[in-house]
């Protein structure tokens, strides 16, 4: 492809994203910095990050196939300084403050799992699939749970859960619901490290994390209804299940997104390709960590409280369930009028020609 094919095939994409960050940044005579202050806050998602973040993607790979190649120096340039900006404006380090906190929150963790919704439907297969499989085998045989757990541990699960514990799910040694707390967040971070950093060996580790946890979670919701237990474990997991699942599981969409760009990096070395993968995965794992702190606050305080009961635990479990979903597939979009004139000012002649 010469020069002028490879610029008449994607200028369409560079013209687009240059409107896009004109915008952002408050470019043709709006103050610069009130609207860029404007923006930052969680209220006004008019401009399209997620269209953002692809088309920051898409010109990195044409940026490195220019270089690659040759091509002339004013396309080159031209493909820096658009790569330069997108960077500055999506990773921008100016957030820790409240307002920070309230737009990662709010705006970019949502955004960032949507644009990886196809990694997020391969890891929830990869850990519903398997504990599918493994809670129909041990419901069948209680006894096959033995090829995943050692007996002794299995009987600290049905003492855990039994109508003679304390505190349902909390462990004999644990002496406050404060104890359990700190160790839950251990445990808890401890498992959304494994699935994301396993990642970086091709996605395999991450794979392997989340169909194990898959299999335990289908041997060991199998074999403790099977036993007598249901209520007592169902009414301790259903809250904060919520919020540690969806964790992993988002953790482990993250890890194979690294494991992809790893295995295919395109026009990228293997090296930026990583690179890249990581700071945009790294959005998602924030959320992720806030996540599990979650789970881990609603599991020691609320979970295994023997004074809530099972039906009002059911109630405040599934309505959690649907706020996270909600949260996850609604949360940070833009409202329909703003996306329709965002659309608008981007596909305009004059917005096109800027630059």
């Amino acid at each position: 492809m010469s020069p002028l094919q490879f610029e008449a095939a994607h200028a369409p994409a560079w013209a687009e994203l240059e409107a896009l960050l004109d915008r952002a940044e408050g470019k043709r005579g709006t103050d610069k910095r009130n609207l860029l202050a404007r923006i930052r806050q969680p209220a006004d998602r008019s401009w399209n990050g997620e269209r953002l973040a692809g088309l920051y993607r898409a010109v990195c790979e044409h940026l490195a196939l220019a270089q690659s190649r040759a091509y002339p120096v004013h396309v080159t340039h031209r493909l820096e300084a658009l790569t330069q900006r997108a960077h500055r404006l999506i990773y921008r380090r100016s957030a820790w403050g409240m307002k920070g906190l309230a737009r990662l929150a709010l705006v970019e963790f949502p955004q960032s799992v949507r644009a990886h919704g196809g990694y997020l439907l391969f890891a929830t297969l990869l850990f519903v699939v398997p504990a599918l499989a493994m809670a129909v085998a041990v419901w069948f045989d209680p006894g096959f749970i033995l090829h995943l757990v050692a007996a002794a541990q299995v009987q600290q699960f049905d003492a855990m859960y039994g109508d003679s514990a304390d505190a349902i799910g909390r462990r004999r040694d644990a002496d406050s619901d404060w104890q359990m707390f700190g160790f839950y967040i251990m445990h808890n971070i401890g498992l959304g490290f494994q699935c994301f950093a396993g990642g970086i060996f091709a996605g395999v580790g991450s794979a392997f994390f989340l169909i194990f946890n898959g299999l335990f979670l289908g041997a060991l919701s199998a074999y403790l209804i099977s036993s007598g237990h249901a209520e007592n474990f169902l009414s301790f997991v259903i809250t904060h299940g919520a919020f540690e699942l969806t964790a992993i599981v988002l953790a482990g969409a993250a890890g194979l997104r690294l494991g992809h760009a790893w295995l295919a990096p395109g026009q990228l070395t293997r090296l930026e390709a990583v690179k890249l993968g990581a700071r945009e995965a790294v959005v998602v794992i924030y959320g992720v960590i806030g996540m599990l702190l979650i789970a881990a606050a609603v599991e020691a305080f609320w979970s295994s409280a023997r004074w809530v009961a099972p039906q009002v635990k059911y109630g405040v479990g599934g309505a959690c369930w649907i706020l996270v979903l909600a949260y996850l597939r609604w949360q940070g979009r833009p409202a329909p009028a703003t996306a329709a004139t965002a659309a608008t000012a981007t596909n305009s002649p004059e917005r096109a020609n800027a630059g």
